[in-house]
C-alpha cells in the first residue's frame, strides 16, 4: 500500500521525547490512511523497537533499527523504505501541532516541490543554556527574513527538523550525502534547487523545538564541525556562492571580522577567543533578568564564539593557511564578479 504522505523520523537516544511526537501526529487533521509514519532507531542505547510496538497509533508505523551510523544515514534508510509520494522529514525532539501535515500537503498541492516548515521555541526556551537560545534567535530571523517572501528560499537554508520533499526527486538526486556527518540537509537543498526544485516556506507548517541539549562541548565541536563539512560542501559545489563558508564572513558585524581571521590564522588562539567569549556572554547573560539589552548582548557573544569555532573547522579543511586565504580570495572574487 502506497500513501501520499511518508514522515521520516531519524532517533537517537530520544524515547520519551520521540513518543510524544508520534502521540501528536495521531492528532494530525490529516486523516491517517492518507500517512505513514517511518521511525529509524539509529542505535540508541535502549532500543526503540520493541517499546514502540506496543503503541497502537490509528496511522501505520514502521520501526526501523541500525547500527550508529549518523541521521543522514538513518533518514536515508527510512525513506527507501517510504511509499509516499512526499516525504516529510522532522527531528525527534519535535513536537507538531494537529495541521502540521496537511499544511506542508497544501504547499506542494499548490506546486511547491521542497518546502521548509517554522522550527518554533518551546515556551520553556528562557530555561535553557545561552546557545540554545542563540539557536532559537537564528530560527527566529530566517522565519523574518522569509515571512514576506516565501518563495526567496534557498537550498542551503533546507534544515531536517522541518522539511519535505517529493521522494521522486530526493531519489533523483541520490539522496543525502552520507559522507557528510554535518550539514548534509544544506548540501541536499543545494543538489534539489539545482535540480529546479520549487522551495517555499510554509511558516503554518511548525514544529516546536524541545531540544534538551546541555553540554557546551558538544555544542563547541558541532559548530567547529559544521565548518569542516560546508568547506567541503562548497568544494562539491563551486558555483554556489552561498554554500561558501566564507560567505559568512561578510554578514557579521566588520568588528568580528578581524576576530574570526585570526582564528584562521591561528586555530590555537581562536579556540582559545571562543571559550573567552562564551565565559564573557554568560557572565552578561545572568543580568538579562535587569533588562532585556543583557540577553541581547549575551547572545552576541554566543553568536561571536560560534563563529570562531566555525571558522576554525574552515581552516582545518583547508589544512593550511595559504590554503584558506586562496579560498577566500576565491570567493571574493566570485561575488565580485556575480554583481557586476
Amino acid at each position: 500500500m502506497s500513501f501520499r504522505v511518508s514522515v521520516v523520523i531519524s532517533t537517537f537516544n530520544r524515547l520519551p521525547l520521540l513518543q510524544e511526537l508520534l502521540d501528536a501526529l495521531g492528532r494530525q487533521t490529516l486523516s491517517p490512511d492518507r500517512f505513514e509514519v517511518l521511525v529509524v532507531d539509529d542505535g540508541s542505547r535502549e532500543p526503540a523497537a520493541p517499546v514502540l510496538a506496543q503503541r497502537k497509533d490509528a496511522y501505520p508505523l514502521t520501526v526501523l533499527t541500525q547500527a550508529n551510523a549518523g541521521a543522514a544515514a538513518a533518514r536515508h534508510a527510512g525513506i527507501m523504505k517510504a511509499t509516499g509520494d512526499v516525504v516529510v522529514i522532522t527531528d525527534d525532539d519535535m513536537l507538531v501541532p494537529p495541521d502540521f501535515l496537511a499544511e506542508h500537503l497544501a504547499a506542494h498541492d499548490a506546486g511547491h516541490t521542497l518546502v521548509l516548515g517554522q522550527i518554533a521555541a518551546d515556551q520553556t526556551l528562557g530555561e535553557k543554556p545561552l546557545f540554545e537560545r542563540f539557536h532559537a534567535e537564528q530560527l527566529a530571523k530566517f522565519v523574518a527574513r522569509y515571512r514576506e517572501k516565501p518563495t526567496a528560499v534557498r537550498g542551503v537554508m533546507v534544515c531536517t527538523g522541518n522539511v519535505s520533499f517529493r521522494r521522486a526527486d530526493y531519489l533523483a538526486v541520490g539522496g543525502f550525502d552520507r559522507s557528510l556527518s554535518r550539514s548534509e540537509d544544506r548540501e541536499l537543498g543545494v543538489r534539489l534547487q539545482e535540480a529546479g526544485a520549487k522551495l517555499y516556506f510554509a511558516e503554518k507548517a511548525r514544529t516546536t523545538n524541545r531540544s534538551d541539549h546541555t553540554d557546551l562541548s558538544v555544542w563547541m565541536r558541532r559548530n567547529y564541525n559544521y565548518g569542516v563539512y560546508d568547506s567541503r560542501i562548497h568544494h562539491k559545489h563551486p558555483d554556489q556562492l552561498d554554500a561558501d563558508p566564507w560567505h559568512f564572513l561578510f554578514l557579521v558585524n566588520p568588528v568580528s571580522r578581524g576576530l574570526l581571521l585570526a582564528a584562521v590564522a591561528a586555530p590555537p588562539v581562536g579556540k582559545l577567543l571562543s571559550r573567552a567569549a562564551y565565559k564573557a556572554a554568560e557572565t552578561v547573560d545572568k543580568a538579562r533578568s535587569l533588562h532585556p539589552a543583557f540577553e541581547r548582548v549575551a547572545i552576541a557573544g554566543a553568536t561571536l564564539t560560534y563563529g570562531l569555532e566555525y571558522f576554525r573547522g574552515v581552516r582545518e579543511e583547508a589544512g593550511s593557511l595559504g590554503n584558506a586565504l586562496r579560498d577566500l580570495g576565491s570567493h571574493g572574487w566570485k561575488a565580485f564578479t556575480s554583481k557586476r
